[in-house]
């Protein structure tokens, strides 16, 4: 029984390592010119790493060395890959600029994931505090897929986005978490109406709608905090 025990332990951390195992195809991918299944093999990152977690709590199997696993997984999956995949797909091309984006994408994502680390309970949190690191690096993926898709030659735009979502991971726009969600009678069909419609729109227009959730999901916490802002200004001036 014992035996066992310890044997369940094992399963969140192979989720784990197949998030990392991911993350380095990707860069594998990057180095060979393979820019799409780079991107994708991102997007397979992410499905690892929402499935790592939910198992530790499902099987009462959560850790510390769970926690500190993941926090390594996340920084090649979502922060050394989509970095040299931008710089490899269209950095290279502005030189020293594209090297310092690429880099201060690594390292923001590291001081965001270290923030977490020891502000962050062991209870799921209700908001994140800057952008997550996996969804700076899914939007990243998706813009790149967009690009190989539509053939779009203009890459200022590319470095300016990887830029601002860096900045947005360590900034204290507040997120909502997902992980929390109240399915009381009265939100669970609103929940499941748009779970559907997003899950068609997805299957039907995978990269586009992707693009579209993520960018909605960036704007939505700027959107709130500017408001905030005023709300204090008013309140101050008042």
């Amino acid at each position: 029984m014992k035996q066992s025990r310890q044997l369940i332990y094992i399963l969140p951390n192979l989720f784990t390592a197949g998030g990392i195992f991911s993350g380095v195809m990707s860069l594998v991918m990057s180095t060979e010119g393979k820019f799409e299944q780079a991107a994708w093999l991102i997007l397979v990152a992410l499905i690892f790493d929402g499935l790592d977690g939910r198992v530790a709590r499902m099987t009462n199997t959560t850790s510390k060395f769970g926690v500190e696993f993941d926090s390594l997984a996340d920084i090649v999956s979502f922060g050394v890959a989509p970095a040299l995949l931008l710089y490899l797909f269209c950095g290279n091309e502005f030189g020293r600029v594209g090297i310092v984006v690429s880099g201060l994408y690594v390292v923001f994502g590291a001081i965001r994931l270290a923030r977490f680390n020891v502000t962050t309970s062991e209870n799921e949190p209700s908001v994140f505090i800057g952008v997550p690191i996996p969804t700076a690096a899914v939007f990243i993926s998706v813009l790149i897929l967009l690009y190989e898709k539509y053939s779009f030659t203009l890459y200022t735009p590319l470095l300016v986005a990887t830029l601002v979502v860096a900045v947005l991971m360590v900034s204290n726009i507040r997120y909502p978490s997902f992980k929390k969600i109240d399915l009381q009678k009265a939100n669970f069909i609103k929940v499941l109406v748009a779970l559907v419609v997003s899950a068609s729109l997805i299957f039907i227009f995978p990269i586009e709608s992707l693009s579209l959730i993520i960018a909605i999901y960036l704007v939505f916490g700027i959107a709130r905090a500017g408001i905030y802002f005023l709300k204090q200004l008013r309140k101050t001036k008042s």
